[in-house]
């Protein structure tokens, strides 16, 4: 037991080590006034997990946006909101947060990663909820955390799109970029209400990518997954592409012939989807220079 508890200790050490090596934001911006509505009974902190080569957090009450501006004499004018995986049970925080955020920084785009609320994670490690079905047990009973989350991504753009001003970008150039559990938060703001959808999307590996028709005023979209997605396949990311398409709306889909879930295997096209990115912004007109 004691050994156990040592390993455990070494663990959390390199998890918060991990943390702390990952570049910190210039701002930590709360995307609600006050507590974040149907948290209220939510009574527990935050945490962090993971690994160092992929730190994690868990257990988001309290979600906010973390900001990463561009250098301002590159800066283009436009903002992207990222949007980490992780089941809704935890945010991978580095290669689907900071570190994107970063690369978004180098093309000139002001990038705020998003900690939108996740599934509790009790102190035994085990999970109130799946991704789909309301908690049964501990302080989310009742409750689908999921829905909450993709409040969170809605939210998030209208906060930015708000205050726009402010961070020097267009109301009108505020994207979102998505991974897997993320993709879904991005594609409940594609399809959610005008004044908290982006103005151009990116599906990476999305969870809940499927034929549903686009929205009136749906905004262009960037899609991307690996053949050999073993969590959530590439069918649907392909038929969000053929809605998309099937409307005459803007949409550009890679299927990389091998990268797994999270483009964790290497030696591909995944590997250097960020620059697929890139040129898909540069084509599109969000990384040419604003007067703002």
């Amino acid at each position: 037991m004691q050994r156990l508890t040592l390993i455990t200790v070494l663990m959390l050490a390199a998890a918060m080590a991990a943390f702390a090596q990952l570049a910190p934001p210039a701002r930590e911006l709360p995307l609600y006034p006050g507590v974040a509505p149907g948290s209220e009974n939510w009574h527990y902190s935050e945490k962090t997990a993971g690994t160092p080569q992929r730190p994690q957090a868990q257990n988001i009450v309290r979600p906010v946006l973390l900001y990463y501006p561009a250098e301002r004499a590159n800066a283009a004018g436009t903002a992207v909101i990222i949007a980490p995986g992780g089941g809704f049970r935890t945010l991978m925080m580095s290669y689907e947060g900071v570190d994107v955020a970063r690369r978004f920084n180098q093309m000139g785009v002001d990038a705020f990663v998003l900690k939108y609320r996740t599934i509790y994670i009790d102190p035994s490690g085990h999970p109130s909820a799946s991704g789909r079905a309301p908690a049964t047990t501990g302080p989310q009973a009742g409750q689908n955390v999921r829905a909450l989350a993709e409040a969170d991504g809605q939210q998030a753009v209208r906060l930015v799109r708000r205050r726009a001003a402010e961070f020097a970008v267009s109301p009108n150039r505020i994207g979102m970029i998505g991974y897997s559990a993320g993709g879904a938060v991005l594609l409940a703001a594609v399809y959610g209400p005008a004044d908290a959808r982006p103005n151009f999307g990116m599906a990476i590996y999305a969870a809940g990518a499927s034929a549903a028709a686009p929205p009136d005023g749906a905004p262009p979209l960037f899609i991307a997954v690996a053949a050999d997605d073993q969590a959530v396949g590439c069918e649907g990311s392909i038929d969000l592409f053929g809605s998309w398409r099937k409307a005459g709306l803007p949409a550009e889909l890679h299927v990389f012939q091998t990268g797994r879930h999270g483009f964790g295997k290497k030696g591909g096209g995944a590997d250097h989807y960020l620059d697929r990115v890139e040129e898909w912004l540069r084509l599109n007109g969000w990384l040419t220079r604003t007067s703002n």
